[in-house]
Order: C-alpha cells, then structure tokens, then sequence
C-alpha cells in the first residue's frame, strides 16, 4: 500500500508502531492496576498487599502479635511486609514491561519511559 513512497512510506509505518505501542502502554498500564502481590514478614504475621503499581490495599496483621510490650517489634514487621510488598510491586511491573518489550518486537535491553 504505502510502497514507492519512500521515507514517507517508513514514516508511516513508525507512526503506526508508535500508536500501537501507545495503545499497549495503555492497557498495560490498567493491568497493573489489577495485578495484585503480597509481602510478608515475621514467617506471615504481617502481610501487605498491594498493586503492581504499588498502591497499597490491604494489611493484615495476626492476633498474636497485639501485645503492648511487642509494639516495636509489630512495627518493625509492618515496614518489613510494606518494603517487601513494594518491591515485588515493583519487579511484577518490571517483569510485565519486559512481555510488553518482547511482544512490539523491541530489543530485550529496550528502557520503555514507564
């Protein structure tokens, strides 16, 4: 359709990869709003969840530790689950960025702007 037409014809078909990877960046972007990972700490006694974007939605804390002289202790099992829950936040997203790489055919090492 576009041949003969040159660094027009190429221009084109850039436009269109770029609107397609536009469209992809997009329906990643709510996926991750979806995607759901749990930290932990203290063998389980507290975890965190949160999005693959890393908004947090749910922290859950076990009975046994509501004791008054553990407090720090439980504070310290909240931050711990909290990092732990963000990090693999973050390494999902990371990891479905790099299928969304593979899958527009873009080299592996390719940093898309997310």
């Amino acid at each position: 359709m576009l041949k003969g037409l040159g660094a027009m014809g190429d221009m084109a078909k850039m436009m269109k990869a770029a609107k397609e990877m536009q469209a992809k960046m997009g329906e990643l972007q709510e996926r991750l709003e979806t995607i759901t990972v749990t930290g932990e700490a203290g063998a389980g006694l507290v975890r965190v969840t949160a999005t693959a974007k890393g908004e947090l939605k749910a922290l859950e804390i076990d009975p046994s530790l509501f004791k008054p002289e553990e407090k720090e202790v439980v504070e310290d099992l909240i931050l711990a689950a909290v990092k732990d829950a963000l990090a693999r936040a973050q390494a999902k997203g990371a990891e479905e960025m790099q299928a969304l790489v593979g899958e527009l055919g873009l080299p592996a090492d390719f940093k898309l702007p997310f």
